[in-house]
């Protein structure tokens, strides 16, 4: 069986879904609506997972603290991105036989339209698949629309079972779901790049690889995989690429976007002429990067020029990413709170490089099992003083001691408060944790609501 058909299950039996999440609520929702009996299945306990469900319907039947036998009663299951593989439930599924399909698959199989633009990576994946979205906005004709979702926070089970045939889905894609997806076949996708992360879930860089090679594994002639040339581990997978492959990075004679002069150039293969256009006005390296690959993408796809130009003028960048989050007495404070992992840290570091040591940086969260001394000739280069929050501040304060002053904060409301005490005009107070925000927060988008509601507060009172 090539991926989840409809048709081979019918309605009135019993699905599963493991994880009720965001995604496991909204994909239940979905099965519910196209007929099926749902089975939610959760590792949280009854008192947590209530308050978590308040909005579910009440047909979806659920049991809590762990995955249950009562799953093997179902024709078959959805396993929601981030649950780990090698669950004791897996070995049960199997051995009965049931298949296991993505919320993804699943979502796709009720979608109308059958274009797909995906897009996965480390980092800079929200922004890039935003402003793919904004372009097929901008170019696509009338009658014919571009709905974005995935790993951006909008549910693709949401999104795709709305969309008509001749609309355009724009997914981000992140590993979870991609190792979920055997049959996954965007029309165009992209790489963006690969340092290691998530290896606790994975198990190796490996089996990270392979899960991220699967945006583009079922691809075929028509289909076409964006890759950054100037990643080494991003350009060695690119050879097992079954499709048109395009390239963003230095120029070159096999690379069909670039950046000269402080402009974009494209130029697909078999053009006669490259493209120049203005890149969005967004710091640092990583967002030209960005824009390539999003101008890379609409071009596989017929966008005009003229509708990425358009699109590159208005973007103003995603939340939580490098985000503009107010002044208080002449201190800027700015949300990087989807920076999750120390390389993502480190682009946000280098995009301030050019103001000097002013930089008041707030560090910690949970510990992801790397160590932090990576960040270290950036701090020395743009960091005067780091704060430090969460259950991972102890080993941050070892892998950086010496290089600048370190405030142990505890709470990102002390970290706040300390960083607007001892800043100075002209200083910049930076959410970047390098960390996951699961220690004290529901997710990094509460963690970075939570610093501009701070700031926010500290703005008015001053």
């Amino acid at each position: 069986m090539k991926g989840f058909d409809p048709k081979a299950f019918k309605k009135g039996k019993l699905a599963g879904v493991l994880g009720l999440g965001r995604s496991g609520q909204s994909v239940a929702r979905l099965l519910l609506k196209k007929g099926y009996k749902v089975l939610g299945s959760d590792s949280r306990p009854k008192a947590e997972l209530s308050v978590a469900l308040k909005g579910l319907p009440k047909a979806v039947k659920w049991e809590w603290s762990g995955h249950s036998e009562r799953l093997l009663k179902c024709k078959f299951v959805v396993k929601s991105p981030g649950i780990k593989p090698d669950l004791p439930i897996f070995k049960l599924l199997a051995g009965k036989g049931i298949p296991v399909f993505s919320e993804l698959e699943i979502a796709l199989a009720f979608s109308k339209a059958k274009a797909v633009v995906a897009i996965t990576g480390t980092n800079g994946k929200s922004t890039t698949t935003q402003l793919t979205w904004e372009i097929f906005k901008a170019g696509l004709p009338r009658g014919r629309a571009a709905l974005l979702g995935g790993n951006i926070g909008i549910p693709i089970s949401t999104t795709a079972p709305a969309s008509k045939p001749k609309d355009v889905l724009v997914i981000e894609c992140s590993s979870y779901q991609l190792e979920d997806s055997s049959y996954f076949e965007p029309r165009a996708s992209a790489i963006l790049n690969i340092t290691a992360d998530h290896l606790d879930h994975h198990g190796s860089m490996a089996a990270y690889l392979e899960a991220k090679a699967k945006v583009f594994r079922e691809q075929g002639p028509g289909d076409a995989c964006v890759f950054n040339a100037d990643d080494p581990t991003v350009y060695k997978m690119s050879r097992q690429c079954p499709s048109e492959r395009l390239y963003f990075g230095t120029k070159g004679p096999q690379i069909h976007a670039w950046e000269e002069k402080g402009k974009l150039h494209f130029k697909l293969p078999g053009a006669k002429k490259e493209t120049v256009l203005i890149p969005p006005k967004l710091p640092g390296r990583h967002n030209l990067e960005n824009a390539m690959a999003a101008g890379l993408l609409a071009l596989a796809r017929g966008i005009k020029p003229a509708a990425i130009s358009k699109a590159f003028k208005t973007f103003k960048g995603v939340e939580h990413r490098i985000e503009p989050s107010g002044t208080v007495r002449g201190i800027a404070a700015v949300n990087d709170s989807k920076a999750t992992n120390v390389d993502s840290t480190m682009v946000a570091l280098k995009a301030f490089e050019p103001g000097g040591k002013r930089l008041l940086l707030i560090l910690g969260g949970l510990h992801k099992g790397f160590p932090y001394t990576p960040l270290k000739p950036w701090i020395e280069k743009t960091v005067k003083g780091i704060l430090t929050i969460g259950s991972a501040a102890r080993r941050i304060e070892e892998d950086l001691s010496g290089l600048v002053p370190i405030f142990p904060c505890g709470t990102i409301e002390t970290a706040v408060d300390t960083g607007l005490r001892i800043g100075e005009k002209g200083d910049t107070l930076l959410l970047s944790p390098a960390c996951a925000s699961f220690d004290q927060f529901r997710d990094f988008e509460d963690r970075g609501r939570r610093f501009k509601a701070l700031v926010a507060a500290a703005a008015k009172a001053k």
